[in-house]
């Protein structure tokens, strides 16, 4: 799963209602568009490898993951410091490698469900919550906005422990912990937890970077996007007994 973007940090700077960048929102949608639609080039470019070269594509996927992890601090750190001409092209390589670490769950659950209507419903889904949190994230009030981003900040703890444990346990009790209830209560919970930071993400960016550090706002955006699709893909699944198949 992708990982969230300093988002400890925004909460502590989301203590104060002081606006550091009224325009940073407005700025960094265009590039968090863009980063879904590299994303999903990935996607397409992972699935079509699986078809053509299914060998092939594990010893990539390792290495795209590894390499994705790498570039999300180095872009990070480009982008916290307003440096669009560097940070903008590493950007745009993490999205379209992030699609193709993607595309392994994207074609599981095709597989588990018998159809990519699994995939459109996710998708369709995450734009939802986007256009509806784009509204009332806009004009969430400081006190709903400190809240809530202390609830999702022990949220997203909690989800990382459960999923440890949920790793760990797939290796001693696949049955219990790899399928079944324990994925239906992480993917529900997961799914609750992004619909919350999405709302938030429009609450704190404007908090937390100033107008010139649009693009690690939408770094963050992006991520909040990534990992609902993810969460809600995996309830899909869960729900319709994915989890247990073979």
């Amino acid at each position: 799963m992708p990982a969230r973007s300093n988002f400890q940090e925004a909460i502590r700077e989301a203590q104060s209602s002081a606006l550091i960048g009224p325009n940073v929102v407005n700025r960094a949608l265009p590039y968090v568009g863009g980063g879904m639609v590299l994303t999903a080039a990935g996607v397409l470019g992972g699935l079509s490898l699986m078809t053509t070269s299914p060998t092939l594509f594990m010893p990539l996927f390792w290495v795209a993951l590894i390499g994705n992890f790498i570039l999300f601090f180095v872009a990070q750190n480009a982008a916290m410091k307003g440096n669009s001409g560097t940070a903008l092209p590493i950007l745009a390589t993490y999205s379209l490698i992030t699609g193709f670490t993607l595309s392994g769950i994207v074609n599981y659950a095709i597989q588990s469900t018998g159809s990519v209507g699994a995939v459109g419903t996710a998708a369709l889904a995450t734009g939802i919550t986007f256009v509806i949190a784009s509204f009332f994230g806009r004009r969430m009030s400081d006190n709903v906005g400190q809240a809530l981003s202390g609830v999702v900040g022990l949220g997203i703890i909690g989800l990382l422990i459960a999923m440890v444990v949920q790793l760990v346990g797939g290796i001693f009790a696949p049955g219990m912990f790899t399928g079944g209830t324990f994925e239906l209560l992480i993917a529900g919970f997961g799914t609750v937890l992004f619909v919350g930071a999405a709302f938030l993400d429009f609450y704190t960016m404007p908090r937390t970077y100033n107008d010139d550090q649009y693009l690690a706002g939408a770094l963050g955006m992006y991520l909040t996007y990534i990992n609902l699709f993810i969460f809600i893909l995996r309830l899909i699944i869960a729900l319709q007994g994915g989890g247990r198949r073979d």
